[in-house]
């Protein structure tokens, strides 16, 4: 894969080539204008070409050691410094066209976040986020599997990102589900896999169904923790860079009617969030 000098080094070889037949057809041209506007045509895409590579390549470079030196604890304070700023209305004007660009040579995210895929849960929006700034993984319920692992460790041993989120969220589908142990096709499967969630709620004589709102939220709350606990136990990978401070973990809950990530201090590693 060439770097963006590379691509600019060689697009700048072919229109230097282009320059060479235009020289070259010089004598053939009757009209100097035309051979002028062909020759400054030519040099103006050379430079343009290798600039605009060059250009993209050093914001890549910098986004490059801006994740290297960011610590877990500071990549949790720039989502929740983004969040403040989601939940107030006052979210960051971005130039999306311009981050297409920006990162097109490369990415380096801080964070990788676990979420459900309930529609209104989008968490690059939820954390006033760009492109490029955190990798996603989605699925009902916010569990995770050994897709989800593997996805992981890809994004911390491999890409560098140095903090995991678990994100749950107020009155889940996916929790409501598995509450009512509901059969459906695929669905069974992933349902079954927040079960544990389920039992893990001490039972106080209430309704233990979707029809209870509080209990909905006590599993929902449940199967955060019990995620976070499963990331630890199932990824050696993952383990070793939390044992040795390498990144950090924490988990959460969103509140669809607020706009608001609470964080949950028994769930954290190597990062620091005030009592609830």
């Amino acid at each position: 894969m060439q770097s963006g000098t590379g691509r600019g080094i060689k697009t700048l070889k072919f229109q230097m080539k282009e320059i060479g037949v235009v020289i070259l057809s010089a004598p053939k041209m009757k009209n100097s204008r035309l051979f002028l506007s062909r020759f400054l045509h030519c040099i103006v895409w050379s430079v343009a070409g290798l600039s605009f590579a060059s250009a993209a390549e050093s914001v890549s470079n910098l986004r490059s050691a801006a994740q290297q030196s960011t610590t877990p604890q500071q990549a949790l304070d720039r989502l929740m410094e983004g969040n403040a700023r989601f939940a107030a209305g006052h979210a960051s004007s971005r130039d999306l066209a311009a981050e297409v660009k920006q990162t097109a040579a490369g990415q380096y995210p801080v964070a990788s976040i676990v979420t459900c895929l309930d529609s209104r849960t989008s968490a690059e929006y939820l954390f006033d986020l760009g492109l490029g700034e955190a990798f996603c993984a989605r699925v009902a319920g916010n569990f995770v599997n050994e897709d989800i692992l593997g996805s992981l460790e890809f994004a911390h041993k491999a890409a560098g990102a140095k903090l995991i989120v678990v994100l749950g969220h107020s009155a889940c589908g996916a929790v409501k589900g598995a509450c009512d142990d509901v059969k459906l096709g695929n669905l069974t499967a992933t349902l079954a896999k927040i079960r544990p969630a389920v039992a893990a709620v001490k039972d106080d004589g209430t309704p233990r169904n979707s029809k209870n709102a509080a209990f909905v939220e006590k599993v929902a709350e449940a199967n955060v923790r019990l995620t976070v606990q499963q990331i630890r136990e199932r990824s050696p990978v993952l383990k070793e860079m939390l044992d040795a401070g390498q990144i950090g973990i924490v988990g959460g809950m969103y509140d669809l009617a607020t706009g608001k990530v609470t964080l949950y201090p028994d769930t954290v590693t190597n990062v620091k969030v005030a009592a609830k």
